[in-house]
């Protein structure tokens, strides 16, 4: 058995990310998921938050998507995002005043689609804001 797999990150925007790695690790809707190579096909829809792809040599970058879904077959891992970014791309000031807004969307409810809105808006930010904080650790 090999010791990495192929694995793409694409959005609608662009490609992302190709290349091989030893292990991918992603927030699904059921909990945190980690694949490495010999993984059992899976397809499963993905929460907003951060993709860690993890290299041959050890090394990884942190990625983040705003959902969408993962894909495992037999030597192989897609992520189709909805939208995706290197997590050193990311804006936190942009990130924050999104969820400010979304959290003032919340508040004035008028109508049961702009609360659906405003919930996913304030679920996106907060996982971007997650994604820089777990940078930031990293950097320390």
């Amino acid at each position: 058995m090999t010791d990495t797999m192929k694995c793409k990150v694409v959005s609608a925007e662009q490609a992302l990310f190709e290349g091989d790695v030893r292990m991918v690790i992603a927030s699904g809707d059921l909990g945190d998921l980690g694949i490495t190579p010999g993984h059992a096909p899976l397809i499963t829809s993905l929460k907003p938050g951060p993709v860690r792809v993890v290299f041959e040599n050890g090394d990884d970058e942190l990625l983040f998507v705003s959902g969408g879904f993962l894909e495992v077959i037999p030597s192989q891992i897609t992520i189709l995002a909805d939208t995706a970014e290197r997590a050193e791309n990311l804006d936190e000031a942009a990130a924050l005043r999104a969820q400010e807004e979304a959290k003032r969307l919340l508040n004035e409810q008028q109508s049961e689609f702009d609360h659906s809105r405003a919930a996913v808006e304030l679920a996106d930010a907060v996982a971007r804001l997650r994604v820089i904080q777990q940078l930031r650790q990293r950097r320390a």
